[in-house]
């Protein structure tokens, strides 16, 4: 089953002498469940692609797919609700709430839709994250690695359809590094979450299911490495 389904994308940024082809006529689906590495060197257009999926950008042209749902012929407020329900963003600098603490980073995606706190999944999310104990404590209270894990069970506190990762290492010592990986593929197996995440790390994208690779906004190989 299609979870994801991009139809011939392009991203144009200016325009004239100036205009930069960000994305030009990308197309692929991702299955339920799948685990993708996107890869490519700077500028080939991942993040571009990426945030597209995500509904944060839109297309010059194209469409994307969320569960059968054309992201950007949705309104203002049904994109934001889309971005808070069907979508889990990762980034490489956390993007944490200075003045919230572990609990409260969490389920703000579920607060601002003004629903209830699932305390059951908040439960096992700070346990598989090994947050406990560090409940109340402060972004600035917390290592790295640690806040890394707190930008994560945000991503999956919605239980979304898709969750998208921009170098979700890049900022982490190896051992973090590797601890972060390992959480995200323990949430793509025991969730069957499906992940799509951007790296530059070679060890990161061979332990996905599936590489695509990006260069000057086409891609270039889509390669299935396990079923």
């Amino acid at each position: 089953m299609e979870v994801l389904k991009v139809e011939h994308v392009t991203k144009v940024y200016g325009s004239g002498e100036n205009q930069v082809v960000a994305l030009d006529d990308v197309s692929f689906s991702v299955k339920k469940g799948q685990f993708v590495a996107i890869v490519g060197p700077s500028g080939s257009g991942k993040s571009t692609l990426l945030h597209i999926l995500g509904g944060v950008d839109c297309p010059t042209s194209g469409k994307v797919f969320v569960e059968d749902t054309d992201v950007y012929e949705q309104n203002p407020t049904q994109l934001a609700i889309f971005r808070r329900r069907q979508v889990g963003l990762v980034y490489q600098f956390y993007n944490l709430i200075p003045v919230l603490n572990v609990v409260e980073n969490i389920t703000l995606p579920v607060l601002m839709d003004g629903r209830k706190v699932n305390e059951e999944r908040l439960s096992e999310l700070l346990s598989v994250l090994s947050l406990e104990g560090r409940e109340k404590h402060l972004p600035n209270q917390l290592s790295g690695g640690q806040q890394q894990r707190v930008s994560i069970g945000r991503a999956l506190m919605n239980a979304p359809a898709v969750v998208l990762a921009d170098e979700p290492t890049g900022n982490l010592d190896s051992k973090n590094s590797q601890e972060i990986v390992s959480l995200l593929k323990y949430s793509n197996q025991k969730y069957k979450q499906t992940l799509i995440v951007i790296t530059h790390d070679e060890n990161i994208a061979l332990q996905a299911d599936r590489i695509i690779a990006i260069e000057d906004g086409k891609i270039t190989k889509d390669e299935v490495i396990r079923s």
